[in-house]
């Protein structure tokens, strides 16, 4: 069995009524394909390493969320929020009318994931989440400074007032990106998300700049505390849900632990690993190793269709594969 080609894809358009969401549909395209979906400020460019990796049995349609990378802006006067992130997922299952979703996300990706999996937990048959379950909780002074800015953007709708973002040279961009990810990214690796969100500067001929919406910077995201993400996952019984955490990176910190554990109860689908070293970008500096957990659970709980399924091409799920983690009495134990 072969692995997906990065060169081999359909750009797609899917239309929303403020425009279009933008994709790249890779690998099979006669049977419903996983989505994934990419974190805040980030693109589909987010899966380049990831991509190449998985088997060419599958579709995968990488995303753009409104506002990132490719797909259109909010009209004027509106605002980011997780709300409307969610709302991508049932937009794009009506687009090609799928009753069922597979999902792969990562940080805003994963979050949604998780919220619209416990939404409409019928509707969703397989979950990979990439060092995310929770969010992080609202800060007041980050909420302060959301609306004041947002306000500022009115203003500046209102006047005309726009002026063209900072530019950057070729040499700059990827370490603007890089510090821009608290270093999650390297710069050498930056160029896996610049390719989708530049655009020339008008004033400076040998600059870029970046072209996601500035109001994304400012969305607004859903405060989850403990209790609400533990009845959330009581809504996502027994599915499979594939987690991996970064060590380097908070954002799996202990509040997590009752959802996860929740998750995890009596749930043979569940799957919990931990990259050593990984930064909240694993799936672009460790694609190797997140893909070594992540093709056997899709291989399982995905299969190819009967016609190209053997028993010899079966992956052996038997082994206890490098720090794999159950999950008891709300406590983290290594097998």
């Amino acid at each position: 069995m072969g692995t997906l080609s990065l060169s081999d894809f359909e750009a797609v358009k899917i239309p929303v009524p403020w425009g279009h969401i933008s994709g790249r549909w890779y690998g099979n395209r006669n049977e419903r394909p996983i989505l994934a979906i990419h974190g805040w400020l980030d693109n589909l460019g987010t899966f380049d390493r990831l991509i190449p990796l998985l088997p060419d049995y599958l579709g995968v349609l990488c995303i753009d969320l409104p506002g990132h990378g490719r797909s259109s802006h909010l009209p004027p006067g509106m605002y980011y929020s997780v709300y409307e992130y969610v709302f991508t997922i049932p937009l794009v299952m009506k687009e090609y009318g799928w009753s069922k979703v597979s999902l792969i996300g990562h940080s805003l990706g994963g979050v949604l994931s998780f919220i619209y999996a416990s939404l409409a937990p019928h509707t969703v048959d397989m979950i990979v989440s990439l060092d995310i379950l929770l969010p992080l909780r609202n800060d007041i002074d980050y909420m302060d400074l959301s609306i004041e800015k947002q306000l500022v953007n009115v203003e500046r709708q209102k006047l005309g007032n726009y002026i063209e973002p900072p530019s950057y040279t070729h040499n700059q961009l990827g370490k603007v990106l890089a510090a821009g990810s608290f270093n999650s990214v390297s710069p050498e690796l930056a160029k896996h998300l610049l390719h989708r969100q530049l655009a020339k500067s008008k004033l400076y001929p040998e600059r870029f700049y970046f072209t996601r919406d500035i109001r994304v910077k400012y969305y607004h995201y859903i405060d989850i505390d403990d209790s609400l993400g533990a009845e959330m996952a009581r809504r996502i019984i027994k599915k499979p849900y594939l987690i991996i955490k970064g060590s380097l990176s908070p954002y799996l910190s202990v509040r997590n632990n009752e959802a996860i554990s929740i998750l995890a109860k009596d749930n043979p689908h569940f799957e919990f690993y931990e990259v050593e070293n990984g930064t909240h970008h694993l799936h672009l500096h460790a694609a190797e190793e997140c893909a070594g957990y992540i093709v056997p659970f899709i291989q399982h709980h995905r299969p190819p269709a009967m016609t190209s399924w053997t028993v010899a091409g079966k992956e052996d799920r038997s082994r206890k594969p490098k720090r794999f983690f159950t999950w008891t009495n709300k406590k983290r134990s290594k097998l």
